[in-house]
């Protein structure tokens, strides 16, 4: 679960079935902290939030009653009626309310639904409110950018282990000799890309955390990722490693003059 801040008020965010569900009760507490939920039931007995929400589930929510939802805007605005969180999703069957019990608990809407909530709150809050959203829909797609190139070349590199250990590991070899196959295979990668192996880096960084490859920029990764595949092929190929090393260099060098000035690139290292 995500939380943002927003005029001072912590306002928690979870996913739910691939969509964002804000907090309704925080948001609320901007307006009265006291008695959060009375707000949000005065709110839902609005005529017009009756049918906001209505009309909402109906274009997104195939399981919805309407005949309950229409005797509920029927009621709605007179004197006598109320509503909860949870008769509304217990007789609706909506999906764009969420109530959740427990110390951490309250109730969550839809992005779209929580916006107008926040609008019925405060005109300014929301606007704030959505501000800060897209900042942290930003942030988690940045990380999902860089995840995947990670993944990309973890995938990759798998593909090449299983090439040495099918193609240059003899048989009858001790754990250590079949360790320091694949790390040598490792480093004709740094090599090939860095220049260096990442012994060599680890002395040159004795403060630095991770490896020389937690370093690498957008198009070094996307380079390595390319590395990893022609490498294992050429494995498979049983071409020594010395000349396999003079190959993936000459290979680095042409694509990383093309990556570096790839618009593309440029913008994944941007999360865009």
């Amino acid at each position: 679960m995500a939380r943002i801040e927003v005029k001072g008020i912590q306002v928690s965010i979870m996913n739910d079935q691939a969509h964002d569900y804000i907090s309704l009760t925080d948001i609320a507490r901007f307006k009265n902290s006291a008695h959060s939920d009375d707000l949000i039931r005065n709110w839902l007995r609005n005529r017009n939030t009756i049918e906001f929400l209505g009309i909402w589930e109906q274009l997104n929510n195939p399981g919805f009653n309407p005949v309950e939802f229409d005797g509920f805007r029927k009621l709605a605005g007179l004197n006598s009626f109320t509503l909860t969180p949870s008769q509304w999703i217990e007789k609706t069957h909506a999906i764009g309310i969420i109530s959740k019990p427990g110390r951490y608990g309250g109730t969550y809407a839809h992005q779209d639904i929580a916006f107008e909530f926040a609008s019925w709150v405060s005109v300014e809050f929301k606007l704030y409110l959505i501000k800060e959203f897209q900042r942290l829909k930003e942030e988690e797609y940045q990380q999902i950018g860089w995840d995947i190139k990670r993944n990309l070349a973890r995938i990759n590199y798998r593909i090449q282990t299983d090439a040495v250990q099918k193609n240059l590991i003899p048989p009858e070899l001790s754990k250590s000799q079949i360790n320091f196959v694949y790390a040598s295979e490792a480093d004709v990668l740094n090599v090939a890309l860095f220049g260096k192996t990442a012994r060599q880096w680890r002395e040159e960084n004795p403060g630095e955390k991770g490896n020389i490859r937690d370093t690498a920029n957008a198009a070094q990764l996307v380079c390595l990722s390319n590395l990893e595949t022609l490498n294992a092929h050429f494995i498979q190929e049983k071409i020594p490693q010395t000349e396999r090393l003079q190959r993936l260099n000459k290979i680095a060098i042409e694509q990383m003059l093309i990556l570096t000035h790839d618009n593309t690139v440029k913008k994944l290292e941007k999360g865009e």
